[in-house]
């Protein structure tokens, strides 16, 4: 028996199904409820009096488009670790899990920000935490390099997110933007482990879906 059929074998007898639902379902009300904390120091620092002040439009603008972060970071918890769950391959596995812990840092940054902002995250969290959990099981059932393709995938459409915004976020609001372009860096390595772990291109049609779906949750992510 290999290493890797060894150590798949001892995380199936440590932990039933039953065991790692439970604690996907402790992670998702940690996510929801904001409790998240970050592992790694906020890019955008500390918040100072000399800091460029932003007028309530653009607070309102800036608040909107880090929602829009927030939620996709609130999905990324919920669809990697759904990928992760119903995983066997302990290494890949391994992927979704390292990728999972690094968008914690993404969402506390988030939120943070969001805060500064004297706004709120999205009134439809719960609906974006469980849709995209589902889509994560869905993935995993459908094979390791699909599995692994459609992580590649998510993250490719999110750093043409993140570009987008910061060509849409105010010039002078650095903090923001500081958090953006971490997240965008963060974002492209979780690309690349994941074609370097094998992931394979998904058909045309399903990334079709994909950014169509995106479409609609970041529309409704920045009102709501």
């Amino acid at each position: 028996m290999t290493e890797k059929a060894i150590a798949v074998r001892e995380f199936d007898r440590r932990y039933s199904l039953a065991d790692r639902i439970l604690a996907e379902v402790g992670t998702a009300l940690e996510v929801l409820s904001g409790a998240s904390r970050a592992s790694r120091p906020n890019p955008a620092g500390k918040p100072a009096a000399d800091d460029p002040q932003l007028s309530n439009a653009e607070a309102r603008h800036a608040a909107g488009l880090m929602r829009v972060n927030h939620v996709g970071e609130v999905c990324a918890q919920a669809l990697y670790r759904g990928q992760s769950l119903m995983c066997r391959d302990a290494s890949t596995r391994n992927v979704f899990d390292t990728a999972a812990q690094e968008e914690v840092d993404h969402l506390s940054w988030c939120h943070d920000r969001i805060r500064e902002l004297n706004s709120h995250t999205s009134l439809l969290n719960p609906l974006w935490y469980a849709g995209s959990f589902g889509l994560g099981v869905l993935a995993s059932a459908a094979g390791r390099e699909r599995n692994l393709g459609f992580m590649a995938e998510t993250e490719r459409q999110v750093e043409a997110h993140l570009d987008s915004h910061l060509t849409e976020l105010p010039a002078h609001d650095s903090r923001s933007r500081a958090i953006v372009q971490q997240m965008k860096l963060d974002e492209i390595h979780h690309r690349e482990t994941a074609e370097h772990h094998g992931g394979t291109p998904l058909p045309m049609p399903v990334r079709k879906v994909m950014t169509a779906m995106s479409k609609v949750m970041t529309t409704l992510a920045y009102r709501l």
